[in-house]
């Protein structure tokens, strides 16, 4: 066998290093190592509460506003808050315009300019690729970056300002829409709602979001030319990317989007059937991270240094649900969620490459018609936030999904300060470390058959599949 370590890798927010164990070609083990130390953790500590909403957002500038909603939600909950209904709305968009973007840029780039890598000169499809997806000089860069940009000039309204909003609060948001304001929103949807529709599908949102099996998929895309989606759907036939980073086939979801009386995506379990989540089954263990203090909820989790542990190889904590490595991200929302394409690609394929892909697309699709909804259902003049008044001593806990998956913050408070705040990111779940079980993480497991050499190219399309942001990663 032959050990090899890849990273740190472009196009990933923050330090990742995965180390190989390669034996005939192919990946036999793996060790996902998370070299930085970041500690907002224990920033929080002995600060009030609502500095939360100041410190999390600045945890990542990818997904602060996910933070934020997180801050906010624990917060609430502690306070036994319930948002105004203009303010629930608000986040949601200020949440789901951040997500949306997040798919967005994931696709454009930084997933498909691996397809414009040399190691592909030879194939049908690589020359296309390479004068579309080129990472700075490819045609789709020009012209996905106005609109991604006009797009996000939506938070300008809904939040102020991106990244680092403080517009989120437990009660909803800090300032009321006018009217005129709606109309603007409805407006830069519908343009971007263009966009996507001309040229990532080639089709009506609606269209997309309908497709219900990996046939209907194919025959959707053997019709007529199909944008972007089209030409990474050919790619990944090509390479055969359904057989590509198979996961662990257990998907998680917190659910997100507050409605009235649910949420728009539910959350749960699903391996095989649809499970109820508990939240009290989460516990990180620690025993391959570079930190002492034992398995623990994250409701009494620490975050204690201890950069000389044998066992160690990273940062990162091992989250487990009852003692289960969990996948999360858009693959496992509409999983957990029940659209039919998504769980009729994993039926046929697992979590694989190309159906994290697909979903992350597909939940443009589902969202971006939603987000019109909500728009239409703001009410200026009526309350956006809520009051309500910070207990002296309490807890609470924030749980929604980010753009990469289920993002969690676990707040104590006592004698009116944060006397422990913990955090769980997406990709602390997908690139955790092996447990005290020695059960490897699902990035870890994933990688294992992984075709190993020419550029290790089939590994990073494995690890940019599960999109990781490793900021957020370790705190």
């Amino acid at each position: 066998m032959t050990r090899i370590v890849v990273g740190p890798f472009n196009r990933v927010e923050g330090d990742l290093e995965v180390t190989l164990e390669v034996k005939d070609g192919a990946v036999a083990e793996a060790w996902a190592g998370s070299p930085l130390y970041r500690g907002f953790e224990q920033i929080l500590r002995g600060k009030h509460p609502m500095d939360a909403l100041m410190f999390a957002p600045r945890i990542c500038g990818i997904c602060s506003v996910s933070q934020s909603m997180a801050a906010a939600s624990a917060l609430a909950d502690a306070m036994g808050l319930q948002p105004a209904p203009n303010g629930r709305i608000t986040r949601n968009l200020a949440h789901a315009v951040e997500n949306v973007a997040d798919h967005f840029t994931h696709f454009y780039l930084f997933f498909m300019p691996d397809f414009a890598r040399a190691e592909y000169a030879g194939r049908p499809w690589h020359e296309a690729a390479a004068a579309r997806f080129r990472a700075v000089r490819g045609a789709a860069a020009a012209e996905i970056m106005p609109a991604r940009t006009a797009f996000l000039s939506a938070m300008a309204t809904l939040a102020g300002k991106w990244p680092h909003s403080l517009a989120l609060q437990p009660g909803g948001v800090a300032r009321a829409l006018e009217a005129s304001e709606k109309i603007r929103l409805f407006a830069l949807l519908r343009d971007f709602r263009r966009h996507v529709e001309t040229v990532l599908f080639g089709d009506e949102l609606e269209a997309v979001a309908a497709l219900d099996s990996a046939a209907a998929l194919a025959r959707w895309a053997g019709e007529k030319p199909r944008g972007d989606l089209g030409a990474f759907l050919a790619i990944a036939d090509d390479l055969a990317l359904e057989r590509l980073g198979r996961g662990i086939g257990r998907f998680m979801s917190y659910g997100n989007y507050p409605q009235a009386e649910s949420q728009f995506l539910q959350g749960g379990v699903w391996d095989g059937r649809l499970q109820a989540l508990d939240a009290q089954a989460i516990a990180e263990d620690i025993s391959h991270a570079w930190l002492d203090g034992g398995t623990r909820h994250p409701a009494q989790g620490v975050t204690r240094p201890q950069d000389e542990k044998a066992a160690g190889y990273t940062w990162c904590k091992a989250p487990r649900l009852a003692g289960l490595p969990m996948e999360t991200g858009a693959l496992a929302r509409q999983v957990v969620n029940g659209h039919p394409l998504a769980r009729d690609l994993i039926q046929h394929g697992g979590g694989n490459v190309k159906s994290r892909v697909v979903a992350r697309l597909l939940e443009i699709a589902v969202i971006l018609s939603e987000m019109e909804r909500w728009v239409q259902q703001l009410v200026p003049g009526e309350p956006f936030c809520a009051q309500g008044e910070l207990p002296h001593e309490g807890a609470g806990a924030g749980m929604v999904e980010a753009a990469r998956g289920s993002l969690g913050h676990w707040l104590t408070v006592e004698n009116g300060r944060i006397a422990n705040y913990q955090i769980v990111s997406p990709t602390t779940w997908n690139f955790s470390p092996r447990d005290s079980d020695g059960t490897p993480g699902p990035l870890e497991q994933a990688l294992v058959g992984t075709p190993a050499g020419e550029g290790n190219v089939a590994v990073q399309h494995v690890v940019r599949s599960f999109d990781p942001c490793m900021v957020c990663t370790v705190h």
